[in-house]
């Protein structure tokens, strides 16, 4: 059949893509937020005539957008503070500020609201440069870092990624460096001031009181001299980072986390020369990718994530447990288990470790959505015998354990703490990067669900049960789920039908019913957003505007979601009357993914359908574009095995 050799194009390309260890990386690509600060890092470093600072501007030229802004995902609207460093950064370069480059640019900027519209985090990098003062920056007090476990406020409130941002970040803030720069950016003030947000009265009267303690905190600093309890603060934050450097590559093995501990570091009197601070320069070197005199950077690494994408596809298409390069990626998977505590002990359930981050080396930061993933690729190949057996049976009972103490009391999971969902705290001032909390999300969820099926556990268990209650509450009107990770309504969908559409097979009487309902609720919602090519996809304009939801250029990725989703829903039982829309659908689908497959067996995304903070930060994954399609053609193929019943058409094999 015609499917057969589309698959096996695409095993054989993605097999090409195996490190010699047998694990996968691709590429993990962000906005030019990456390169700006990158530049600005070698600027407070004194390194302003590296030669990546050119190679890196070079990349902001080719990524400025015809309106003259630049935008936090390809044809996005122009984002100020993403626009306002990338405008820096060319002035630093020598750009003529006359030029109409730098013209269409300023007017962009101007008309997006100029510097006042930027976030916290731009207007105090300006500020270390004297572009932005001080005073008008917002207050990230390191004495946050002493507030005790029960204070309604303190550290473990925020999400992970947050806490390694935050805690340099606060370090710079009390020491306030200074790196003069020989230009200015007094044309983008501009004389309007952006929009404001739309607030309910309790959004209201919290910012008013957040803004009145953060009014006060500085008046503090004016006043002088500040408090006896700054100097143990600061002691502590350096603690923390040098604490929370050992075991990572690099703070949190992010990018912004990096640079800040770089500049952190440099505050407290560390010389540039330090291991530690040496340490954290090399890491951000390895996201460099140079190519074509360009310079990009990437946000971290994604090793876990793709072998485990990556081997599950292959299983999908077939690939026994036994060949090497299952067996491979698994036994990389098992070197990469956590087995060391982490920030997560502090709220969870229990203390015993496991599970698995998302890069290389992250000991502090394993979360639940690369564990289940994982999980999900060591159910697929139990059975085997031998020492790598013993290995993966203990490892995924340590697995399921960790994820098991991390659900939320609403029964969902989130991504690497439990109770970290005090929507209060996301109108502090420094917060508007749109990532404070980490709430239970859908997709997560619906994941681990699917994870903890595979492994054994039945529909009525508690966690089981509570989760998949949560699904049901989340579930929208349309009938579509949201996703947090990937873009949007189509990841969620996918991941919610792929959870629920078991457990409705397996679940009788009225809890049944009520399954099976969602379940058909979602195939409508997928089937009324499939595009007249056969694709599907949705713009990341979505997390902004509702009006985009299921809406955009047709996808890989997201037609492979989509198609995994319906195939998930035609499993649940009974059929209802658009099944057979559904398996026309899936076979126009097909054609879709066959029709743009390259030469090579692989697929390629203009569009984005990555998510890292939802309205500030996007990615594209390169590898996305080729494990999703392999697994959804694979899962079409096995719909299309003939079998005994009436109601079920054999699809198209184009």
């Amino acid at each position: 059949m015609v499917i057969d050799l589309t698959i096996d194009a695409a095993v054989r390309h993605l097999l090409g893509q195996r490190r010699d260890d047998g694990h996968w990386c691709a590429e993990l690509e962000g906005d030019t937020i990456l390169e700006s600060e990158y530049v600005l890092l070698l600027h407070f470093l004194g390194r302003g005539d590296d030669p990546r600072v050119a190679a890196c501007c070079e990349r902001l030229r080719g990524q400025q957008q015809q309106d003259g802004g630049w935008a936090i995902y390809p044809d996005g609207p122009t984002d100020p503070s993403v626009s306002v460093k990338a405008y820096l950064c060319l002035k630093l370069a020598g750009d003529d500020p006359r030029s109409p480059r730098m013209a269409d640019a300023r007017r962009a900027i101007l008309r997006a609201g100029g510097l006042r519209a930027c976030n916290s985090y731009t207007k105090l990098y300006l500020s270390i440069f004297g572009l932005w003062t001080w005073r008008r920056s917002p207050a990230v007090p390191p004495e946050l870092i002493l507030l005790p476990r029960w204070f309604y406020f303190n550290l473990h409130e925020m999400s992970s990624w947050t806490r390694t941002i935050v805690v340099p970040l606060s370090v710079i803030w009390a020491l306030r460096p200074s790196v003069p720069l020989d230009v200015t950016l007094d044309e983008l003030h501009g004389d309007s001031r952006p929009g404001r947000e739309r607030r309910t009265l309790y959004e209201s009267f919290w910012s008013f009181v957040f803004a009145g303690v953060n009014g006060l905190i500085k008046l503090v600093e004016v006043m002088g001299p500040v408090p006896g309890w700054r100097r143990p603060a600061l002691k502590k934050a350096e603690e923390w980072l040098v604490a929370h450097v050992e075991g990572s590559d690099g703070l949190g093995a992010i990018f912004p986390a990096m640079v800040n501990a770089v500049i952190a570091l440099r505050c407290l009197g560390y010389e540039e020369n330090h291991p530690l601070v040496q340490g954290q320069l090399r890491e951000l070197e390895r996201f460099e990718i140079e190519e074509a005199g360009e310079m990009r950077l990437q946000p971290c690494f994604s090793p876990v994530w793709d072998t485990a994408l990556a081997a599950g596809a292959l299983l999908a298409a077939d690939m026994d447990g036994n060949e090497a390069p299952i067996q491979e990626a698994l036994a990389w998977l098992l070197d990469r288990e956590i087995t060391v505590g982490g920030d997560w002990r502090e709220k969870s359930l229990q203390d015993a470790p496991g599970g698995w981050c998302f890069e290389y080396r992250n000991d502090l930061y394993p979360d639940c959505d690369d564990t289940a993933e994982v999980l999900l690729v060591l159910a697929a190949v139990r059975g085997r015998t031998g020492e790598l057996e013993t290995r993966r049976q203990a490892a995924a009972a340590r697995g399921q354990r960790w994820l098991l103490g991390l659900q939320n009391p609403d029964g969902g999971w989130a991504s690497f703490d439990r109770c970290c969902d005090k929507e209060v705290l996301t109108l502090i001032p420094f917060a508007d990067h749109n990532a404070m909390i980490d709430p239970s999300t859908p997709d997560i969820t619906a994941r681990v669900i699917s994870a903890l099926l595979a492994h054994g556990h039945d529909p009525g268990d508690g966690p089981v049960r509570r989760a998949t209650d949560y699904l049901l509450r989340e579930q929208e009107k349309d009938g579509s789920w949201p996703g947090r990770w990937g873009a949007n309504g189509i990841y969620g969908t996918w991941l919610a039908l792929s959870a629920l559409a078991p457990l409705a097979t397996r679940t009788g009487g009225r809890a049944g019913e009520r399954l099976s309902r969602a379940c058909r609720l979602g195939r409508r919602w997928l089937l009324a957003v499939q595009n007249e090519d056969g694709g599907w996809g949705e713009s990341l304009r979505s997390y902004d505007d509702p009006g985009f939801r299921g809406c955009g250029r047709s996808t890989a990725s997201q037609t492979a979601w989509a198609m995994m989703g319906l195939i998930a829903s035609l499993e649940s039982r009974p059929w209802s009357d658009d099944a057979a829309q559904a398996v026309a659908a899936l076979d126009r689908a097909v054609a879709f993914l066959q029709e743009r497959q390259l030469d090579d067996g692989s697929w390629y995304d203009r569009d984005w359908t990555g998510v890292g903070f939802p309205g500030v930060f996007y990615l594209r994954y390169h590898g996305y574009a080729q494990y999703f399609p392999l697994e959804a053609l694979a899962a079409y193929r096995r719909l299309a095995t003939p079998e005994p019943q009436a109601t079920r058409r054999q699809p198209a094999t184009n």
